[in-house]
């Protein structure tokens, strides 16, 4: 008869802890308000591109983050010791499932902005690529996590241009997309995650969180995150429907296009240069663009090279313009 140790069951049976579901269900919160401000976007009721530029750029990539960094953190406490198949391949399932029909449905409501490699589809693909770091040191992980993240920054490349190759994420010019979560840098997430997962287990850290029994207020937070799936595909056609019943009533000023593209111009502009400079440059992007009848083809999201190539000799020249007036004007 063999004697067993109270530490036992623990390690067999990890003992769920509620501290990540309370986390995951903070940063569906926060996912769903920046979809909300998201759709009021969409319907006109904020300045076009809002979400895209600035702290709102800043905060949905803080929330992505989050999601894919739990990823690997539920990766490795799930599969650590053991890959635990039937359980995995079942989660992949409904992820991938998800993130097809995610796909199909946008691609018949948007088809311009078309959800082709969202964050979905990028958790089912670091699902399976996490696998492979479960049994790796974590130092190791922590710089492959560092590579995968800088990667975008140095290797860009034309060759990963071709549409079957955006996914990757090495593109030399960034995809149209409403969710575009591509595996590199994401995928580093996830390995911080696993990485960050394999430290607190050697430490301790797990089971002191593994401890923590935390107030019923708790309850709603730890009800979401243990339901993310259901919440992620819920949660937007909700939003984006009410959204609508409210235009039905109360629809949203319509401006014209020179007004938006000054607007988004601006905005876009802002991230590198001063207001002063921004406000010419944009002014002198529209006239151009207005001069040569071309503005309807920049809404058109016009992708060919030749446009691309067009636009970029246009903003280098606003650009040149802008400077030499401002240059003129502190001269005097």
């Amino acid at each position: 008869m063999s004697i067993h140790t109270p530490t036992a069951p623990v390690q067999d049976q990890p003992k769920r802890i509620v501290a990540i579901d309370i986390v995951r269900g903070i940063a569906l919160i926060a996912m769903a308000s920046y979809h909300f401000t998201w759709d009021l976007e969409f319907f006109g009721y904020t300045d076009p591109g809002l979400t895209a530029f600035g702290l709102w750029k800043i905060y949905a990539r803080c929330i992505a983050s989050t999601f894919l960094f739990l990823v690997g953190v539920s990766l490795y406490l799930a599969h650590g010791r053991r890959i635990r198949w039937n359980g995995f391949w079942k989660r992949f399932a409904m992820v991938a499932g998800a993130a097809i029909a995610i796909s199909v449905v946008t691609r018949i409501a948007t088809p311009d902005g078309f959800i082709f490699f969202g964050i979905l589809h990028e958790i089912a693909l670091a699902s399976l690529l996490g696998l492979l770091f479960l049994r790796l040191p974590a130092l190791l992980t922590l710089v492959v996590a560092a590579l995968v993240i800088a990667a975008p920054v140095y290797l860009r490349l034309e060759a990963f241009d071709h549409p079957w190759l955006l996914w990757v994420g090495l593109s030399a010019t960034s995809p149209r997309s409403n969710d575009y979560v591509p595996l590199f840098p994401w995928f580093g997430a996830v390995l911080l995650g696993i990485a960050a997962a394999k430290l607190a287990s050697a430490s301790g850290v797990r089971a002191r969180l593994a401890s923590l029994t935390p107030g019923r207020w708790a309850n709603p937070l730890v009800f979401i995150g243990r339901h993310s799936l259901a919440f992620y595909l819920i949660h937007q056609p909700l939003l984006i429907g009410c959204v609508w019943l409210f235009s039905q009533v109360m629809p949203a000023k319509v401006e014209t296009p020179q007004v938006n593209f000054l607007k988004t111009c601006q905005l876009s502009c802002e991230q590198s240069r001063d207001t002063e400079f921004c406000a010419s440059y944009c002014v002198c992007m529209l006239d151009t663009l207005e001069g040569e009848a071309s503005l309807d083809r920049l809404y058109n999201n016009d992708q060919t090279a030749d446009w691309k190539a067009h636009l970029s000799d246009l903003a280098g020249m606003c650009t040149a313009k802008t400077e030499d007036k401002m240059t003129e004007g502190g001269a005097q």
